[in-house]
């Protein structure tokens, strides 16, 4: 897929339904399953809201990193500064579209932004452990597996509902240069 069909922009208020179905699409439901990122055998429910998406938007030390084809809203990610190293994290690409490299341009976008806009010299981001073949994904992308460990926030419906008991989110890196 040609790289100058893409644009990237930051996310402003009045993209937040469109963010929120996107969101939505690649990772719960059926929709989901028409792509390779899909958690819809590990958590039901939703994966975020209007407000999680909003708050992610008006961030000051960040931003909601938009990828539009001819005016559509195709995949997004959020980049924050925090101190030394930059987060990456509600990376979403259209079901449909998953599979075609489209994830590795966008990771690229986002990296060097993180590097040219704050001058960090490392990526960070959270994967559900259990989530093999995305983080053999990002491994083929320079990232690596710390063994450090968070909880699943059990009990918050605003992350979706745990269809295991077992699930945590395994701290990813990434050395930008």
């Amino acid at each position: 897929m040609p790289t100058s069909e893409l644009t990237f922009r930051t996310a402003l208020d009045a993209d937040v339904p469109g963010l929120v179905e996107l969101i939505e699409s690649a990772y719960r439901g059926d929709t989901s399953r028409a792509g390779w990122t899909t958690e819809a055998d590990l958590l039901a429910g939703q994966r975020t809201d209007p407000d999680g998406v909003s708050a992610v938007v008006g961030k000051a030390d960040g931003r909601l990193l938009i990828a539009e084809r001819d005016g559509e809203l195709i995949a997004c990610c959020q980049l924050e500064h925090r101190g030394d190293h930059a987060y990456f994290g509600m990376f979403a690409v259209r079901p449909q579209l998953q599979g075609g490299g489209l994830g590795k341009v966008i990771i690229a976008e986002a990296e060097r932004i993180a590097r040219e806009t704050w001058g960090v010299r490392e990526m960070r981001m959270t994967v559900i452990r259990q989530r093999d073949e995305l983080i053999a994904w990002y491994e083929r992308r320079g990232y690596r597996r710390t063994g450090q460990l968070t909880p699943f926030p059990y009990g918050d419906e605003r992350f979706g509902i745990p269809q295991r008991p077992d699930l945590e989110f395994e701290l990813l890196v990434k050395p930008l240069g």
